[in-house]
């Protein structure tokens, strides 16, 4: 006879099915795990051994051969110990378990048998549903992660002996409490708001709008002009994430094991602020282990870059390709995994490396040779996928001891909402959900303008060489603009604002 468990293998954001199988046979007493297994796979024998012992079972004396379905297939990672320990305990009649063949088991065992929490759980829970399995085993501090899907009855365990009881009937384990996702989303209030920030009128509104279209952004100021401050008010003022969203976010978090012990579901968008010293393989995803990056980390949230140029020149043109597409591809000898990149890019940068070019109250004391190789880290198709860029100065004496209070992030949400709302009421049939994700014929057609408007955009390229991504991406600044308005039709003045947003490349890169 040979016995049968399922568990879960994790590629990329993805699970897929792995049947465990257990083969006793007379011989030398060995232990055998066949199907590819990485290291820690492998190491799993010895904590297999040892938890076996330390729960009160015994270590079958004869030649033991687990084999890990299908075979072809790399298995990596440490869930596999649990299925592997029962499907043993089940193959040398130690325990009967009627429960076995239809449950998913997840959990990597210590040696005296606890579950401890592993990463992956969500995708590859979520891969089993898929394929109709809808009991799974999971240790304690995973389940948190697991209780919004509906349909899913997650055991939670905490050792290997729990395990074994409910799986042979004898003490069956309560289901985790499943909850909507409306019952997670909490009214937080952030604690980075807009109405700490003084002055910067230009920038406030650029941020509002890049929000409102989920556009990139990027700031050149001073050092102290509040460019970072900005930044980390963006998550305040976005509309929340809906149930997929948190879902996506919180698989690709599972994934890359970034997921707090015991949290559930992400419900508030991610802020990644990478230092600049990241390697492309952080920032991007891959590595020896391939894994997501900080952009996809990000997924449905913001990425901030602060001291843009800072950045290696080859990470910062490799964004390029996610910020175009929305997804990261990564490569590697006999597999090609694809993360999801969904982000709102928010980057900053001082004018020059001294930081007070074009500063009206301070002096720049660097030569035009340093303020030009400073610049051109940034190019120019990297520019051109930056929708809104906006130049800071120092904050005036006069905003400071203003006792005029600024707007709180809680009041520009309800405009972002409004016309985020608009968009996705105007977009319902062709598959997006906010202006900065127009292309092709949707761009066409919800963003036709009158012969005045198109003659204002043709001024900008000719004054500053626009290429054609900076035109439509100064359309969509425009589109979002209008929306913000509450105007269905854009108007010259809409044009005028999107070019206001646009005018650094011809300040600074020209």
């Amino acid at each position: 006879m040979v016995s049968q468990a399922i568990t879960s293998g994790l590629s990329g954001v993805n699970g897929w099915r792995v049947d465990v199988e257990a083969f006793i046979s007379r011989g030398l007493p060995a232990f055998d795990i066949v199907g590819l297994p990485s290291t820690a796979v492998k190491e799993s024998k010895d904590r297999v051994r040892a938890a076996l012992l330390t729960s009160g079972y015994k270590m079958p004396p004869a030649k033991i051969t687990v084999n890990l379905s299908p075979a072809d297939l790399k298995k990596e990672g440490t869930n596999f110990d649990l299925p592997i320990a029962l499907v043993i305990l089940q193959e040398s009649y130690q325990e009967d378990m009627p429960l076995l063949s239809d449950t998913l088991l997840l959990g990597e065992l210590s040696l005296n048998g606890k579950l401890i929490s592993i990463t992956g759980c969500l995708p590859m829970v979520i891969s089993a549903m898929e394929q109709g399995l809808n009991n799974v085993i999971v240790p304690t501090d995973n389940a948190n992660e697991l209780n919004c899907l509906q349909g899913l009855n997650v055991y939670p365990a905490e050792s290997l002996t729990e395990a074994i009881e409910h799986l042979s009937g004898r003490c069956p384990i309560q289901p985790l409490k499943q909850l909507s996702y409306n019952d997670l989303l909490k009214n937080k209030k952030t604690s980075h708001d807009l109405a700490r920030v003084k002055g910067q009128f230009l920038a406030r509104t650029a941020l509002e709008t890049a929000a409102a279209g989920g556009h990139n952004m990027l700031m050149v100021g001073v050092p102290g002009s509040g460019k970072t401050m900005l930044a980390r008010c963006l998550p305040g003022i976005l509309p929340p994430m809906n149930y997929y969203e948190a879902l996506e976010t919180t698989r690709i978090h599972s994934s890359a094991g970034t997921l707090p012990a015991g949290s559930g579901l992400l419900t508030e968008r991610p802020f990644r602020a990478p230092h600049h010293t990241a390697s492309g393989a952080s920032i991007i995803g891959g590595g020896r282990l391939a894994k997501p990056g900080e952009i996809s980390l990000a997924h449905n949230g913001v990425l901030f870059l602060d001291e843009f140029p800072e950045y290696d020149k080859k990470v910062i043109e490799s964004l390029r390709q996610p910020l175009e597409d929305g997804i990261v591809t990564v490569s590697r000898v006999g597999a090609r995994e694809e993360y999801p990149a969904n982000v709102m890019l928010i980057a900053s940068m001082n004018p020059c490396p001294c930081g007070n070019f074009g500063s009206q109250t301070k002096k720049c004391t660097c030569m035009e040779s340093a303020i030009l190789r400073y610049l051109s880290r940034i190019s120019g198709p990297m520019l051109d996928r930056i929708d809104i860029q906006v130049e800071m100065d120092s904050v005036s004496i006069e905003d400071i001891n203003s006792n005029s209070k600024p707007e709180s992030s809680e009041t520009v949400r309800e405009r972002v909402v409004k016309a985020r709302l608009i968009q996705q009421e105007r977009y319902k049939d062709h598959g997006i959900y906010c202006n900065a994700q127009l292309s092709g014929k949707v761009f066409d057609k919800f963003c036709a303008v009158s012969q005045q408007c198109k003659q204002l955009l043709n001024a900008a390229v000719d004054k500053y060489g626009m290429s054609l991504r900076g035109y439509t991406r100064a359309l969509k600044v425009a589109r979002t603009i209008a929306d913000l308005a509450g105007r269905e039709e854009i108007i010259p003045e809409d044009i005028a604002k999107a070019l206001q947003f646009r005018n650094l490349e011809g300040r600074y890169w020209r």
